[in-house]
C-alpha cells in the first residue's frame, strides 16, 4: 500500500505540472496563438513526437517542470499567430492560466479533503468548528533521544505508538498525546510491552524503562532524559460536512500566508549572503520525493495533502515577478508597456535568461542539500 502511495503522489505532481502548462496552451489556442511545442520537463530532450496539429509533444531530461513554446514568444514578434502579434489582453491571460489552473486544483483538492478528512499539518490549522468531527486520530513518534531505550528497541519516527503496559500483562491504548507521558512515567524502572505500527504492521517491543532516579538526576543536566526516550506527537484527520467550501478556501489562505511568510525568511538569508540556509528552508525533487514517500505511511489523505499544497506554491511562485517564470515574464512585459519603451528580444532573452540561470542554479543547490539532508 506505502508503495501505491508513493507512486500515486508521484504521478499527481507530474499531473500538477501538465496542469499548469495545459492552462498556457489552451488559453494560447484560445487566443489566436500557435503552440509550436508542449514540453515536461526541461531540455535536453529524450523523447518527442509531432502532433496532427504541429505541435511537438516532448519529454526532457530535467526534472525542473515542464514548459509550453509558443510561436513568437517575444514580446517584440508581429508574425500573425505569434505570442508576440497577440494583444495585451491575451497575454495576460495566456501567462495567468498556468497560475490559475494551479489554484483551482488545489482548491479542489482542498475541498475532497475537507469531505473526507483533513490532515492537520500546521498548528491551528484553519477549521469551522461547529461542523468539524475527528475522523482520524494517532499518537506518532516524532522524535527518538539517541541511545535511549526507545532507540535501543529498534523504535523510529513516525512510528504509530498503539498501546502500552507492564510486560505480559494487558497493554492500555494510547489515544492521546497528553497521557502517554503519565502512563510511561507510572510503570518507571520496569519493563514494558509497547504496541507501535510501523510500516502498517502491528509490533510488540519489550522494553525496560529508566528509573526516576535516573530521570530526575538528569533534568539538571544539559541532557535531560526521559523514561522511555522519545518524543510523541499528534497526528489528526478533521472531516467538515456544509462547511467543506469554506474549509478548503481558508485553508488555501492560510497556506499561501505560511509560503509567502516562508518565501521572505529564505530571500532574508539570500540577501544575508546565507544560500545554505536558504536552500534549507526549501525542497527540490529530491525533497518532494522524500516528503511523499514518508507521508505514504500515514495514509492517502496525507499525500493528497500535500500535492494540493504543491499545487498551491506553484500557483504562488509563478505569481511573482521572478525572471523566467510566469509573473516575471508578465510584469517585464507590464513594465515596458508603461515606460514606454521597446522591449526588444534582446533584452528579453537577457532578463529571463539569467533569472533562468539563477533558478537552475538555486535547483542545484537545492538538490545537493536535500541529498545531504535525507540521504
Amino acid at each position: 500500500m506505502g508503495l501505491l502511495l508513493i507512486v500515486l503522489g508521484l504521478v499527481l505532481f507530474v499531473c500538477l505540472v501538465l496542469v499548469h502548462e495545459y492552462g498556457h496552451y489552451k488559453a494560447a489556442r484560445r487566443n489566436g496563438v500557435e503552440v509550436e511545442e508542449f514540453g515536461l520537463g526541461f531540455p535536453p530532450k529524450v523523447w518527442g513526437k509531432r502532433q496532427k496539429s504541429g505541435m511537438l509533444l516532448s519529454l526532457n531530461l530535467l526534472p525542473l517542470g515542464g514548459f509550453v513554446r509558443l510561436k513568437g514568444e517575444h514580446d517584440a514578434d508581429n508574425e500573425p499567430g505569434s505570442y508576440g502579434a497577440a494583444p495585451l489582453s491575451a497575454k495576460v491571460k495566456i501567462m495567468s492560466a498556468g497560475v490559475i489552473m494551479n489554484l483551482l486544483t488545489a482548491l479542489i483538492m482542498f475541498l475532497l479533503l475537507a469531505w473526507i478528512g483533513m490532515p492537520q499539518l500546521v498548528e491551528n490549522q484553519f477549521t469551522v468548528a461547529s461542523d468539524s468531527s475527528v475522523a482520524k486520530q494517532q499518537v506518532l513518534v516524532g522524535y527518538v533521544e539517541p541511545d535511549s531505550p526507545a532507540a535501543k528497541a529498534g523504535i523510529e519516527q513516525r512510528d504509530v505508538l498503539v498501546a502500552v503496559g507492564p510486560s505480559g500483562q494487558e497493554a492500555q491504548p494510547i489515544t492521546d498525546i497528553n497521557t502517554f507521558p503519565e502512563l510511561t512515567q507510572g510503570l518507571a524502572g520496569q519493563t514494558i510491552d509497547l504496541v507501535i505500527e510501523h510500516n502498517g504492521e502491528k509490533v510488540t517491543k519489550t522494553i525496560q524503562l529508566r528509573s526516576i532516579d535516573e530521570v530526575e538526576a538528569s533534568q539538571a543536566t544539559d541532557q535531560p532524559k526521559g523514561y522511555l526516550g522519545l518524543a510523541p506527537t499528534e497526528y489528526v484527520v478533521k472531516r467538515s460536512t456544509w462547511s467543506a467550501p469554506i474549509v478548503a478556501v481558508g485553508t488555501a489562505g492560510q497556506f499561501t500566508w505560511l509560503t509567502l511568510k516562508g518565501l521572505g525568511s529564505v530571500v532574508t538569508s539570500i540577501f544575508r549572503g546565507d544560500t545554505t540556509t536558504a536552500a534549507a528552508q526549501v525542497s527540490g525533487p529530491v525533497g518532494i520525493f522524500v516528503l511523499i514517500k514518508d507521508g505514504s505511511l500515514l495514509g492517502i489523505q496525507f499525500v493528497l495533502l500535500i500535492v494540493a499544497v504543491i499545487s498551491l506554491t506553484l500557483a504562488i511562485m509563478n505569481s511573482l515577478p521572478i525572471p523566467a517564470l510566469d509573473g516575471g515574464r508578465l510584469f517585464v512585459t507590464l513594465l515596458f508597456r508603461a515606460l514606454k519603451k521597446p522591449l526588444t528580444p534582446k533584452i528579453e532573452d537577457t532578463i529571463h535568461g539569467i533569472g533562468f540561470a539563477l533558478l537552475i542554479g538555486l535547483f542545484v543547490l537545492i538538490t545537493v542539500v536535500d541529498v545531504r539532508r535525507f540521504f
